[in-house]
């Protein structure tokens, strides 16, 4: 299993409705996110700087690749660009955080 780690920025205010969003997440992305092989899929946020913490585990983390031009992340992203730091493309920004220690 690969694992991968990243960061996001919430936008002030907005803490209950990000996880109101997520705690509702629509059964179609669920499956998208399934289908390239996500898995242990977590998001902590850090409520002082508003910085979302997100982990999670595929089989071959390449298969993400694809979540972007698909139209279901496509309308996620845009759902999402109301509460979130976002780039032109509505897509979260996105900071790949490096792995420095796992223990197993």
């Amino acid at each position: 299993m690969q694992r991968k780690a990243f960061k996001m920025f919430l936008l002030p205010g907005f803490e209950a409705e990000y996880k109101k969003r997520h705690d509702e997440i629509w059964p179609d992305l669920a499956e998208l996110l399934k289908s390239v092989g996500i898995q242990h899929y977590s998001i902590f946020l850090d409520e002082k700087t508003l910085t979302l913490f997100a982990y999670l585990e595929a089989p071959d983390l390449t298969l993400l690749d694809a979540l972007p031009a698909h139209p279901v992340m496509q309308k996620w992203w845009k759902f999402m660009r109301d509460i979130m730091l976002t780039n032109p493309d509505h897509s979260p920004v996105a900071i790949d955080i490096p792995s420095v220690f796992y223990f197993d």
